[in-house]
């Protein structure tokens, strides 16, 4: 167990935002979250799974929607709150902490606002070990761990709680109400019991988050490469560095999707990289042909500063590089990549390994 501060915040909302290659929420807005709630509740304990009773009650909270619209649509803290606890009135168990659905800049510290509210403990581990667009694809459905019952609400009051036949079907209504609820809503799901966590989430996410987010600070105080620091500390691979040329961005049922048009820089002058996303970034394409897909990461990021770029910031103009991390082996099985292959976003290429493409420079 470890005590997670004010002073912590920054760091694992920055390292969570290279995680969430792209999504995950405004990594600033969280922070703000965050801050805020130790600041009047006290400060949050994080604890590994292994510091848990294994039939404890664990329930993961999230932001749902499309990032671009909580750059104007703020959550008012109350919302997840009512979604939270109206699980825990419904399983009639008590919940004993929660936990991070996703790596992402808003996703992994909206349950430090959660856990510091409720004066509970927080998890270090995830569903995703990344970020991906829709309630399905997270370690939990490979495992047959149900999404439901799921409870989600906004900032006017409403609340919404569901039971489905499947973690798919969850997606499907639940999507249509964030919708109806103005493209946002707070939810939480996936209630599971710390046995069944220990099979089936990644573990150690937030500390990963913590640290990368700390070695991209360092880096820029000590004046070095941070985009080459940053790939190195989570074993990833340059993909291209360029110049922002063009984005195509819409809010399309709940999403942001879209494309991002990269015209190459240094040695990748005379190529350019089309990097679709939908919420995440989904894929990496280099003068036409596939370089990088899901499940592995793809990260943008500031060419000058190292920080992540979110689908919702990138603007022309921007200098950025691309760098490639390998997913979790979670998701390199068959049902894995069932879930959130290339394949499922509608992209006709097999899943080939980031490292099988690329070597480090």
């Amino acid at each position: 167990m470890r005590i997670l501060e004010e002073s912590n915040i920054e760091d694992i909302a920055l390292g969570a935002a290279v995680l969430g290659t792209g999504g995950g929420g405004d990594p600033y807005i969280g922070m703000l979250m965050a801050r805020r709630a130790i600041r009047d509740y006290g400060p949050v304990e994080l604890y590994s799974l292994d510091e848990f009773h294994d039939d404890d009650l664990i329930v993961p909270t999230a932001m749902m929607g499309a990032p671009t619209v909580m750059v104007e649509k703020m959550p008012n803290g109350d919302d997840i709150i009512n979604a939270f606890r109206s699980i825990g009135k419904y399983i009639g168990k008590p919940i004993k902490a929660t936990m991070s659905i996703e790596a992402g800049g808003l996703n992994s510290v909206v349950p430090i606002y959660v856990a510091a509210r409720e004066r509970l403990p927080m998890v270090d581990c995830d569903g995703m070990g990344r970020a991906f667009p829709e309630l399905q694809m997270v370690t939990h459905t490979i495992y047959g761990i149900s999404s439901t019952p799921f409870a989600m609400s906004d900032e006017r009051g409403n609340t919404v709680l569901m039971e489905t036949i499947s973690n798919k079907w969850t997606e499907t209504f639940a999507r249509s109400v964030t919708v109806n609820m103005g493209a946002m809503s707070m939810i939480a799901l996936y209630a599971a019991t710390v046995s069944e966590l220990k099979e089936a989430s990644i573990q150690g996410t937030m500390t990963k988050a913590e640290t990368i987010g700390r070695t991209i600070r360092a880096a820029r105080q000590q004046d070095e490469d941070p985009v080459n620091t940053v790939r190195e500390s989570v074993g990833g691979y340059l993909v291209f560095k360029g110049k922002i040329s063009d984005v195509e961005r819409r809010t399309e049922a709940g999403f942001a999707k879209g494309d991002a048009y990269i015209e190459g820089i240094d040695t990748y002058i005379g190529s350019q990289l089309q990097l679709s996303f939908q919420n995440e970034h989904l894929a990496a394409r280099i003068d036409g042909e596939f370089r990088v897909t899901v499940p592995d990461l793809i990260v943008l990021l500031d060419v000058d500063t190292g920080e992540p770029v979110t689908t919702e910031a990138m603007r022309y103009g921007y200098r950025v590089a691309v760098i490639a991390i390998p997913c979790d082996q979670k998701w390199r099985g068959e049902k894995g990549l069932e879930l959130v292959g290339p394949r499922f976003f509608g992209y006709d290429v097999d899943y080939v390994p980031v490292e099988q493409r690329f070597s480090n420079p």
